[in-house]
């Protein structure tokens, strides 16, 4: 549960800076009137994700179990990669973020009203169907029959949209390149185990070989039924008979990915100074 919780506070948390960006530069430059067209963008952007997020629950169920395995793995494979691009490039622009939305706004504002609605559509709808796909990979590859993966989800979505609020508000400040690197270094942790479930997806799909060539079987030290077994499960996706295949995908992901994520910066520009705390990035406008 609560590394679906964790996706759900990172990925919920970037939607709601971007969202408490976009408003705070209106209202600080006193254009009030496109408040409107933005939030009607973002409600179409969540309408949209929402309904991404259903049509893969349920859209699926209508296959067969080989096809279901299959879809549900290539997609699984998808959702990692496009968090983990979500990763580096938010711990990349996380400085700059507030400068890239404001000029796109501008933009809009001398465009007129569709182009408002448009750029808050585009700015939230990426990282609303990003989400929506991950989170359904996620909650399909910890899932135990349970709505705990799904309500660690959205525990995980309103705390960020609490936090958003707060961060508009000034009550809170945060350094935001800190805090995406590593929320993005246990979010990746989150990512292999999903990459490594979708590839056991394809396993039983017959897309990939190795079903039963299982690399160890600690089931009788560690029971996915016991409650330090769900617990694993629910953090980590760990799986106590994984196939060698597995394995190997998941160290060939985690171990470089990591590394690379964590590595000191290089600045770009001499004596650069480091990213503002939050509270800079929405006022300072």
């Amino acid at each position: 549960m609560f590394g679906n919780y964790l996706i759900g506070l990172r990925e919920g948390l970037e939607a709601s800076l971007v969202v408490c960006i976009l408003i705070a530069y209106l209202v600080k430059t006193d254009r009030r009137d496109a408040l409107k067209p933005v939030w009607i963008g973002i409600g179409v952007a969540v309408g949209i994700a929402l309904g991404f997020g259903f049509a893969l629950e349920f859209g699926s169920q209508e296959l067969t179990f080989e096809a279901q395995e299959a879809l549900g793995g290539s997609l699984s494979i998808v959702a990692v990669g496009l968090v983990t691009w979500m990763v580096f490039w938010m711990r990349r622009t996380a400085r700059h973020l507030r400068s890239e939305l404001h000029g796109k706004l501008d933009a809009a504002l001398r465009m007129g009203t569709g182009a408002l609605v448009a750029t808050a559509f585009l700015a939230v709808g990426r990282e609303g169907l990003e989400t929506a796909l991950f989170v359904w990979a996620s909650v399909r590859a910890s899932g135990d029959g349970t709505q705990g993966p799904l309500i660690g989800v959205l525990l995980g979505i309103l705390t960020a949209v609490v936090l958003g609020y707060l961060f508009y508000r000034g009550t809170v400040r945060i350094n935001l390149a800190k805090f995406f690197t590593w929320t993005g270094g246990m979010l990746v942790v989150v990512a292999a185990g999903v990459l490594a479930y979708g590839v056991h997806d394809l396993q039983e799909a017959d897309f990939l070989p190795g079903l039963t060539n299982k690399a160890f079987d600690i089931s009788g030290t560690i029971p996915p039924d016991s409650w330090y077994g769900t617990l694993l499960k629910g953090v980590l996706n760990f799986q106590p008979d994984p196939t060698v295949v597995q394995v190997v995908v998941w160290v060939a992901y985690l171990v470089p990915t990591l590394a690379f994520l964590l590595a000191p910066q290089r600045s770009g520009r001499a004596g650069a100074k480091p990213s503002a705390p939050l509270r800079e990035k929405v006022e300072e406008v």
